[in-house]
């Protein structure tokens, strides 16, 4: 704006203003969806090949009663952990009714329970969190 504007000038400069920000905040808008829809899909393909650990590698080498406690190995009626971790695809299949893969009826009801009960700050929590969340 010159020093020579009226005031009647003012106000259409500020609407042509107005107008250039808002196109430009769509331009930056439209850029930012297109960039995180692609980021959303590589995420939801991450989460279902994130790792559950069971138990845990701070409590590795503990078997898992059947209500899912950790307790010392060799205890009457617990199980032996399994060989490797599930995987998040494998979880969310047995959360919704099915098995993990290589268990029986009883070691997979124990290692859910286990995992229903994970909590912050121990090993797969954030991948069986991820699991929780709802996908659009």
């Amino acid at each position: 704006m010159t020093d020579d504007a009226t005031p009647s000038d003012q106000p259409a400069a500020t609407g042509a203003a107005s107008r250039r920000r808002v196109l430009m905040l769509g331009a930056v808008t439209a850029g930012a969806v297109v960039s995180i829809r692609p980021a959303l899909a590589q995420t939801a393909g991450s989460v279902m090949n994130c790792e559950i650990p069971v138990p845990d590698m701070t409590r590795a080498g503990g078997y898992i009663d059947p209500d899912g406690n950790v307790v010392p190995a060799g205890t009457k009626g617990a199980f032996a952990p399994p060989a490797r971790p599930f995987k998040g695809e494998d979880v969310k299949r047995a959360l919704a009714g099915g098995m993990l893969p290589g268990t029986t009826y009883e070691t997979n009801r124990a290692y859910i329970s286990y995992i229903r009960r994970l909590q912050r700050g121990q090993g797969g929590f954030t991948c069986f969190a991820s699991l929780q969340m709802p996908r659009a």
